[in-house]
């Protein structure tokens, strides 16, 4: 990437959101091109404010360039990857929301190879740790890359255990690239950006915020061809990665445990919910798809383009009711009304654009005012 490319990039998404950025590049082809239409080519792809921002970018884009070029200039397997790009992982085009731009440190062709996610508990039982470590190693001897988030628990069980194997290991970030959280594992990212690779969507210099985890959940899920859960309490990012692995057509995988230990009641859960039950590596091997996944319709969809067969998502909770109220909801719950609606319905409703919709009904999904049923329909959630 050139030093323009790269300063067109930031100021893009530095002033507007990822739904206005994917909007604004479906119509104007690239970042440049963008920043050059001037206000009479964002139209109403933009807010008033994002609008302004684009026309007068703040401070804070001249410093991310300068971060960035620090960042890449500090590292020779340093690289910036954005949608479009040659190499950019196809699987994550079948995401909901695909990143725009994506930070790697280390070997970056691991996002061409056959990944396999592992999450779980961020404090695993002792066998809880060693499972998601012999899983791990397994799926790495058997040429799987294995995918996490570098999270206390299973997620720094499962880096370490494939880090040495032929598959190796990709770390997804809740932080900027040049951040560690925990910063327990600064010793373990080293070593994955030595030999494994590490990924982020966020800005250099992003401290970890609340907010980022989850979101960074789809692009553990969207890489990998399936989700395997080693432990989970009910309430754990990790039935979020499920869910969200679920969506995209991805297997889900689960290891069962004592059915008195909270951290075994997620994995029951999904298992309940028609989750693959693991004890041993053929359990996993036997269910992915030969040959990788598959490349002829978007994950989710049937073949004819059509919704895929409406049935709950694996992780997802019970059917919703509509709260009360609705005088005082947000728009996009009293657009939900009552019914199942699907993306392009809601955005009918509401007037909204469907990427920028994305964005907003993960941030309701996360708040517990709506579930997410497979093809992209939404509904409320019980109130209690």
């Amino acid at each position: 990437m050139s030093p323009d490319d790269l300063r067109d990039w930031l100021h893009l998404l530095s002033c507007v959101s990822r739904g206005a950025a994917r909007r604004l590049l479906a119509r104007h082809g690239s970042p440049a091109s963008v920043v050059r239409a001037g206000r009479a080519g964002w139209g109403a792809l933009v807010s008033a404010e994002e609008a302004n921002q684009l026309a007068n970018p703040p401070a804070a884009v001249e410093q991310r360039v300068r971060r960035t070029e620090a960042w890449l200039a500090g590292g020779e397997r340093r690289s910036i990857l954005v949608i479009g790009d040659d190499d950019y992982p196809l699987p994550l085009l079948h995401i909901a929301d695909p990143p725009l731009m994506l930070y790697l440190d280390g070997r970056r062709e691991l996002l061409g190879q056959r990944c396999v996610a592992v999450v779980g508990s961020r404090r695993p039982s002792p066998q809880g740790d060693e499972n998601a470590r012999h899983f791990a190693a397994g799926l790495g001897q058997a040429g799987f890359c294995v995918v996490s988030g570098l999270a206390q628990g299973i997620d720094g069980a499962a880096h370490e255990a494939a880090l040495h194997t032929p598959g190796c290991t990709i770390a997804v970030l809740g932080t900027g690239p040049d951040k560690v959280f925990p910063l327990e594992h600064a010793d373990l990212s080293r070593h994955i950006a030595r030999r494994g690779l590490l990924v982020s969507e966020y800005f250099v210099g992003t401290p970890p915020l609340a907010p980022n985890f989850p979101q960074r959940n789809r692009i553990i899920a969207g890489l990998s061809e399936g989700c395997l859960v080693v432990e989970a309490a009910m309430k754990s990012g990790s039935l979020i990665t499920a869910r969200q692995a679920s969506e995209a057509g991805r297997e889900v995988f689960a290891i069962p445990g004592p059915i008195h230990s909270p951290q075994s009641k997620g994995c029951h859960h999904l298992l309940k919910q028609g989750a693959c039950l693991v004890q041993e590596l053929d359990d996993l091997l036997n269910e992915l798809p030969v040959g990788g996944l598959p490349r002829t319709a978007p994950l989710g969809l049937e073949a004819d383009g059509g919704p895929a067969p409406s049935r709950r998502a694996v992780g997802s909770p019970p059917a919703p009711e509509p709260p009360e109220a609705p005088d005082q909801e947000h728009p996009l719950l009293r657009a939900i009304g009552p019914d199942t609606v699907s993306l392009e319905q809601l955005s009918q409703r509401s007037g909204w654009g469907q990427d920028e919709l994305n964005a907003t009904l993960l941030d309701l999904e996360l708040e517990g005012h709506i579930v997410r049923l497979p093809g992209a329909l939404f509904q409320r959630r019980r109130r209690a």
